[in-house]
């Protein structure tokens, strides 16, 4: 006999605003326990110094995870110069130290490498998985970690406050997969020192901000009142930027059962408007959103179907 899922079908999503010394996984815990759902969980890990927008999917929302993943980001923190940490961020052991101090000059010349798409080493320190292990396990046990580069685009990267000689503050915008760890550690080694993130903060998930999110502790004092479930968002917030496609119900029921639901007809063009084959949609019934959706071969074909 299958278990019973325990907690109750709770959809949507909730904005978090992470504080400092907590890891995400524990605040999803907390989101579960305050609604008493039965599924939750984040759309991107942020460490247990970072701060900020941590977006926490309930129920079905967790459908729609992927797709703010790949969302861009906004972020600040502040690079402490003069100074190499194994994890990147002043939690680590200090590993090398310089002397050299970028001015103002030296940190925009700088700047103007790390904009746009390009190649990036993950941390030593990371989630990555290498042969089935998590990069950080193997660093913590002294094993050899080699992570290969990969792309990633940043929107933008610019300097907001040189605090004094040792600090500066900067301002990012990123696309999916950036380590904000590792753009402090290659800028610093850029302008001819060493450097690790001294402190950061996530303002911006795709449509997830932070003026929208509330705080751990705000949310743990509503634990199991009615107060906490206005602060849910719709499950297709995470889906911002895909059109929807409003469908009949004896359509949006095709869709349901895993079926497709053919477009061929004239009057099929107005509704599908700029919707071409290949393109994502979110299909809608009523103003519920029924299954994230590809125009494939002149049909309407579910990817994931929503159960709401």
């Amino acid at each position: 006999m299958a278990r019973k899922r325990r907690g109750n079908p709770v959809n949507g999503w909730l904005i978090v605003d992470k504080p400092s010394g907590v890891t995400s996984t524990h605040v999803v815990n907390v989101v579960r326990r305050v609604f008493d759902a039965a599924k939750a969980g984040h759309s991107g890990t942020l460490d247990p110094l970072a701060t900020g927008v941590l977006p926490i999917a309930l129920g079905e929302a967790t459908k729609t995870i992927a797709y703010a993943m790949d969302a861009n980001k906004d972020y600040t923190f502040d690079i402490r110069w003069g100074e190499e940490r194994d994890t990147d961020d002043c939690e680590g052991e200090v590993t090398r130290t310089s002397d050299v101090r970028p001015d103002k000059n030296a940190i925009e010349a700088g700047l103007k490498d790390f904009v746009g798409l390009i190649q990036q080493v993950p941390p030593r320190y990371s989630a990555i998985k290498i042969q089935g292990q998590r990069a950080y396990d193997l660093a913590r046990n002294d094993q050899p970690v080699e992570l290969a580069a990969r792309p990633i685009m940043i929107e933008t990267f610019v300097l907001g406050e040189i605090v004094d000689s040792d600090h500066a503050t900067f301002h990012v915008t990123s696309g999916k997969g950036a380590y904000m760890r590792a753009l402090a550690r290659d800028l610093s080694i850029a302008v001819g020192t060493v450097g690790h993130i001294s402190a950061l903060r996530r303002l911006r998930v795709g449509p997830f901000l932070q003026s929208n999110a509330i705080s751990l502790d705000s949310l743990e004092a509503l634990a199991h009142s009615p107060a906490a479930f206005e602060h849910l968002l719709p499950l297709e917030t995470a889906l911002d930027g895909i059109p929807a496609l409003p469908l009949s119900g004896d359509e949006a029921n095709r869709l349901r059962r895993g079926q497709t639901v053919p477009v061929f007809r004239a009057s099929d063009r107005e509704r599908l408007g700029d919707l071409r084959e290949g393109d994502l949609l979110c299909a809608v019934s009523s103003g519920i959103p029924v299954a994230i959706s590809r125009i494939q071969g002149g049909c309407v074909c579910p990817v994931r179907v929503l159960n709401l």
